[in-house]
């Protein structure tokens, strides 16, 4: 970790990390919006609840930086814009950067960037397109000294749809997470495994770049911080979920629950009793 915007997200005594991505608006998908319609409240809600970080797109983030105060959570910037999660896809499928991000994420005062690497079957060409935005990228966060996440997303069509999912098989995510760390990234955002007892073996693809779990769909407390306590132990620097916060009945429950898991090495049972019950006609 040569880059000292580092030591801002990264936690002086744990050495982890818990950023909660707040990005979705940016893939023009409708269902990636619940929980989210009113981001003036949701980046309240996230500073109050004090992750180490909010990831965030450029038209987004000076809600998060207006904040006053060396208390609140880092800036994660988003650089890029892709259309892979629609169901019916649009075509062509694309994925394109923010030619000055670097320079934009200076100006915002970020603590990183972040890129997608994204594989999908049939679909080269978006991988390339991905590829070419990580040089460019790489160019200028290297001349400013502006940390650069790469997320790694093996993905798969789902059954019966057009859309993309993630794919969970562990070769395929091992192959993709080493060719971000090739790439050069300073930090890297990788899925879970299928099997979650296989994650070491993306931890050592990663080498010594730091790998940020990424929190995908929504799952039940239990498992969400079952398996976040799983692959901390197996090494990672810690997460990077979204829809499990922000679509949460508590998320500053939900966020105090994982910050003590990821932090304060805290039982699951002990981190289930900081969320609260979800009252009627909460979302679950």
């Amino acid at each position: 970790m040569s880059k000292p915007r580092l030591n801002r997200l990264f936690n002086a005594r744990s050495g982890r990390a818990f950023d909660v991505a707040v990005d979705h608006g940016a893939f023009h998908e409708y269902n990636f919006l619940t929980g989210i319609e009113d981001m003036a409240k949701t980046v309240a809600t996230l500073v109050d609840a004090g992750p180490d970080a909010v990831q965030l797109t450029l038209g987004q983030a000076p809600l998060l930086q207006a904040f006053p105060g060396k208390q609140k959570p880092g800036l994660v910037l988003r650089t890029d814009i892709a259309n892979v999660y629609g169901d019916p896809l649009e075509m062509p499928l694309h994925s394109i950067h923010v030619p000055d991000a670097i320079e934009v994420a200076v100006r915002l005062d970020a603590v990183a960037v972040c890129v997608n690497l994204l594989d999908l079957p049939g679909e080269p060409q978006v991988r390339e397109q991905c590829i070419r935005s990580i040089l460019a990228l790489r160019t200028d966060s290297e001349k400013y000294g502006m940390p650069l996440m790469i997320e790694p997303l093996v993905m798969q069509t789902k059954p019966g749809s057009g859309g993309y999912g993630v794919d969970g098989d562990t070769a395929k995510v091992i192959t993709l997470v080493r060719q971000a760390r090739e790439l050069g990234a300073d930090l890297i955002k990788a899925d879970p495994t299928d099997d979650i007892t296989e994650y070491h073996r993306v931890i050592q693809a990663a080498g010594d770049t730091p790998l940020l779990v990424r929190g995908g769909g929504r799952v039940d407390d239990r498992t969400l911080l079952e398996r976040t306590q799983a692959v901390l132990e197996q090494g990672a620097r810690g997460i990077v979920y979204g829809r499990n916060v922000i679509q949460h009945h508590d998320p500053a429950g939900i966020t105090a629950a994982l910050m003590a898991v990821v932090h304060d090495d805290a039982s699951v049972d002990d981190a289930l009793a900081l969320i609260g019950a979800p009252a009627d006609g909460d979302r679950a």
